[in-house]
């Protein structure tokens, strides 16, 4: 299987919280810059994000009522030429196609204009995918109910050429790849702040719908002290693991 390299790049509070109250503390800013700079040390033309960090960050909201206007598409793959010499990308693991976009270009403040891809199930409506071929959204067909991420990331080496891909949530989204034995690395950067928010997402969160999966082990390839007593972890699965 060829496929790009995958490092989960995640900001969690001393509890392995990923949101909540302690991002906008003033002893987690010196851990929040330090987790942007380093998105720069892995050098991925590609980000990863699950539905609902999409939801809160990155998409316009929910896609809307879609009429007969929008012309029923087959579930197949396409891709936006235009878009796809951006080389740059953030992909959407968007199962059911339920995410509304302005556009196929995404420009976040200090980082390059990224091109849309959405990774779809055979649950969409062919509806929702003529709705994203008129904003120049491309799309990847990887599973018939739930999102199969080993042929997604077949897919992305080999029709955008992606070989370095970022995963940065949400945990169901880490989890996800996680379970399929896709991460080649994670990079954890740690805020001195505990969260405690019983409704705050965790570093890593096996949906419902997911199936069981035993605990996974990691090992410690390097640890680093941050301005802020911040904490820089990585680490990589254990062999016994994949």
């Amino acid at each position: 299987m060829e496929r790009p390299f995958v490092v989960c790049h995640m900001l969690a509070s001393l509890d392995g919280k990923i949101d909540g109250a302690f991002f906008g503390t003033p002893e987690s800013a010196p851990a929040l810059k330090a987790y942007q700079e380093l998105r720069g040390f892995y050098n991925c033309p590609a980000t990863l994000y699950g539905t609902t960090t999409m939801m809160g960050g990155y998409a316009a909201g929910k896609a809307p009522m879609l009429s007969q206007a929008n012309m029923p598409l087959p579930r197949e793959d396409w891709i936006n030429e235009e878009g796809r010499a951006l080389e740059n990308f953030i992909v959407s693991m968007d199962p059911q196609g339920e995410l509304a976009f302005v556009s196929h270009r995404l420009e976040k403040k200090g980082r390059p204009a990224a091109h849309v891809i959405e990774a779809l199930t055979q649950q969409v409506s062919p509806l929702y995918l003529s709705y994203l071929r008129q904003r120049g959204v491309s799309y990847l067909f990887a599973g018939k109910d739930r999102l199969n991420c080993t042929l997604l990331l077949e897919k992305l080496m080999k029709n955008f050429g992606i070989t370095r891909l970022m995963v940065a949530g949400g945990g169901v989204a880490n989890w996800s790849l996680l379970q399929e034995n896709l991460i080649d690395e994670l990079s954890l950067v740690i805020a001195p702040v505990a969260d405690g928010g019983v409704e705050s997402v965790s570093i890593f969160e096996r949906a419902d719908f997911l199936p069981p999966h035993p605990p996974a082990a990691f090992a410690l390839k390097e640890v680093q002290v941050l301005e802020g007593d911040a904490l820089w972890l990585r680490y990589t699965l254990k062999p016994s693991q994949r």
